[in-house]
């Protein structure tokens, strides 16, 4: 259960990531309701991340928050933002997602 809870909050992670990239196209009130999004996914990520810390490993947790957060990110800025998908960058998303699955594959 607590994987599950920490896959979850390491989409909120990506979602806090995202309001950043939207508040910085828009101006006025709209950037500040994306600066609110920021802060309430912001707020949730950390809150499951503590819950899913209190049975996992602390370091395997962090790593693959940060790995979903990271790969989730490059992803929605390549299909949301069209920033590049050269080779090297694909690559080393996929080299980032084999680690976060061998961390899991290795804690107990």
């Amino acid at each position: 259960m607590n994987w599950i809870i920490l896959i979850v909050a390491g989409l909120f992670e990506v979602a806090f990531a995202f309001c950043l990239g939207k508040a910085k196209t828009t101006t006025g009130n709209e950037m500040y309701l994306w600066y609110v999004g920021f802060l309430v996914a912001l707020t949730i990520s950390m809150g499951l991340l503590i819950k899913a810390t209190q049975t996992l490993p602390i370091g395997t947790a962090y790593a693959v928050w940060t790995g979903i957060g990271a790969v989730g990110t490059v992803l929605v800025g390549i299909f949301v933002f069209k920033e590049p998908a050269t080779f090297l960058r694909l690559l080393f998303i996929t080299t980032l997602i084999g680690s976060v699955i061998g961390l899991k594959a290795v804690s107990h």
